[in-house]
């Protein structure tokens, strides 16, 4: 049985959540006291859900190698450059305009990368995330995050 691991989807999602949780573990334990189960530390966590995301990546990598399952169609680079472009402005906006129209921007940004385009379902969703976003965040975590930059 021969394996191709050079058009094996499983294989390189798994790879990727290897590296991502190898590379959460390798800055936990650089940076962060561990603790114990009693009382963690704050890199206790980190290294926890990086070993299971790792352990996961793994079983995924394992499991693609013996199915062998190809990759099928092809990247789509607008998606790619519309979610990079829109968190990249999120984390430009939010400390300068607030939550809501930061919000507003990463949604419609992320909304232009799909093949269809539909107002109305994208201000339906921009609704729905900013009220989400406020259940949880604000009032839920109590974090202190302003709506807008006037005010709160």
């Amino acid at each position: 049985m021969k394996i191709d691991w050079q058009n094996n989807k499983d294989f390189f999602a798994g790879l990727i959540f290897i590296a991502i949780g190898l590379t959460t573990m390798i800055i936990a334990l650089r940076d962060f006291t561990m603790g114990t189960a009693l009382n963690m530390g704050p890199g206790y966590l980190p290294r926890l859900m990086g070993g299971i995301l790792s352990l996961l990546g793994l079983y995924i990598m394992i499991r693609g190698l013996l199915k062998g399952e190809k990759i099928a169609g092809v990247w789509g680079i607008r998606p790619i450059v519309t979610i990079t472009l829109g968190i990249t402005a999120f984390g430009f906006c939010i400390g300068r305009f607030g939550l809501i129209p930061s919000l507003v921007i990463l949604l419609f940004i992320i909304a232009l990368g799909g093949k269809e385009f539909k107002l109305m379902e994208t201000l339906i969703m921009i609704t729905v995330m900013i009220v989400s976003a406020w259940v949880i965040f604000i009032y839920g975590l109590g974090l202190p995050l302003r709506l807008f930059i006037w005010g709160n």
